[in-house]
Parts: structure tokens; sequence; C-alpha cells
């Protein structure tokens, strides 16, 4: 297990509001320390500038993440593991990742989390799961720049990720499940044509963090398994990925294309 922290040389405040805790029931737990075997410490420093009110420093918030399985140290393949990351460097706050293995759970990780599910981020002592509740509370607690998006769009293109699952799984090529994913594609292709160059509309939304992975996904898993490519029919759909594929937040936190091919052999196998 290894550690990669973001550090920046701003002030700021993290403080999580008592209504996410006592909702979800939060526990607190050290991590293994520095020194321990468990965590080989990679430090990046990046400089970030948070404008916030509070004055106290904003240490880095400690997330546990998806581990690849292709390089030691290195970020997995987990879509929902990039979207709080993407948030955490859209809204240029300070992270520290660390890396857990999935496929061999330490100890640790099932005493904070028992589901042994990732992403899990720690709010002073207490520790949050499910990407849904992370980025909300991010956004509440540190709105600036803003990401939250308008209720109409929130649903936008949120098909896409299943009907990609159940095309990349079938072993039928006449079962309809190409066709089902590219009447989805081709609804956002219009969406984005009408509003975009994002979700939202100029600017990145929490809705184009959540689907960005997604698609980073799609293009390479079926890439690899189908030689299936987005169609040139849909020059807004490309339009939209190529926009948020090279945006410094995904390339920051992407994962590697060996371990996105390696995550999605079981469904495919399957």
């Amino acid at each position: 297990m290894s550690t990669a922290r973001i550090q920046p040389t701003v002030t700021a405040a993290c403080v999580l509001s008592s209504t996410i805790k006592h909702r979800f029931g939060l526990t607190s737990l050290h991590l293994p320390t520095n020194n321990s075997a468990a965590f080989r410490r990679q430090r990046i420093k990046r400089n970030l500038t948070v404008s916030m009110s509070a004055t106290s420093a904003l240490d880095p918030l400690e997330i546990c993440v998806k581990a690849s399985v292709t390089v030691p140290d290195k970020l997995g393949d987990c879509p929902f593991c990039q979207r709080v990351l993407l948030t955490l460097e859209e809204k240029n706050l300070p992270y520290d990742m660390k890396f857990v293995d999935l496929g061999n759970k330490p100890e640790w990780f099932l005493k904070l989390n028992a589901e042994g599910k990732v992403p899990v981020i720690k709010f002073e002592e207490n520790w949050v799961s499910d990407s849904d509740v992370i980025t909300q509370a991010l956004e509440e607690k540190f709105p600036d720049p803003p990401l939250a998006i308008p209720p109409e769009k929130a649903s936008v293109g949120s098909k896409i990720f299943s009907t990609f699952i159940g095309f990349l799984k079938s072993k039928d090529p006449g079962d309809g499940t190409e066709q089902a994913l590219l009447d989805e594609l081709s609804a956002f292709n219009d969406h984005i044509k009408e509003n975009g160059p994002f979700i939202n509309g100029e600017k990145v939304s929490a809705a184009d963090l959540a689907l960005g992975p997604k698609l980073y996904h799609l293009e390479i898993a079926l890439g690899h398994y189908k030689n299936w490519l987005i169609p040139e029919s849909l020059p807004y759909v490309k339009s939209y990925m190529k926009e948020i594929f090279s945006r410094d937040s995904f390339v920051n936190t992407r994962a590697l294309p060996e371990d996105v091919i390696a995550g999605w052999l079981p469904k495919v196998m399957g």
C-alpha cells in the first residue's frame, strides 16, 4: 500500500457538517503511520490556490482509492474514485491517496468500511463512503468553484454506463445491446450539440466529473474487447470526450489503460 500526497500552499478549513455525520453513522479510525509497512509514501507537491473564508490551515484530505493491479503504487481503474478525485482537483483541494488492493483488502481498511468499497474519504476524524455522498459534501463545504448542476440536467447521460456494460458483456451481436448504447450516445450527442461544450453549458459541472470517467472506461474497454469506436456520426460525443479527457484534472487522476482493460476482464469472461 502507498500514498500520494497533493500539498497546497494555501489556507482553508475542512469541516464536515453534523448532518452528514449523524445521517451516515460515521466512525473514526487511524490509518497505519507513515513508517508502517502498510504504506510506502510517495509525495507529490503541487501549488494550488484555494479561495476560502476560513483562516486555519487545510490539511490534505485522506482518501482511500483502488490500487493499480498492473503497476505498484499507482491509482487503479475505479471510475467512482476518479469522480471524487476530479472533484478535489477541480476545487483545488489538497488530498492524500491511500492505495487499497481490492483483491486482498487489509484489515485496517475493512474496519473503517465493512463493505470494503472505495472511495472512502476522511473528514476530520470521520470516514465517508459513496461517491454521491462525498461529492455532495465537498460541494457544500467547498463551494468555490461551484460544480452543482440544475436538477433537470443531472440525469443527462446517466444511462450510458449501464448500456455500455450490457454491450460489453454481450455475446450475441443481434441482441440489441449495441443499439441501446448507440441510442443513449445519440441522445447525449444531441444534448451537447444544443447545450455544450459541457452538460451544463460553458463550465464543467459535477455531472461531467461523474460521466467523464465512465466514458474513458467505455472507450478503452470497447476498443480493446470489441474493436468498437464511437461512430463518426456522433461528433459532439467525440468532442466532449476530447474536452474532458484533456483537462489537467483528468490527466492527473486517470487510470492506466492496462488497468481499465484488466478491470473489465471478469465482465467480459463472465
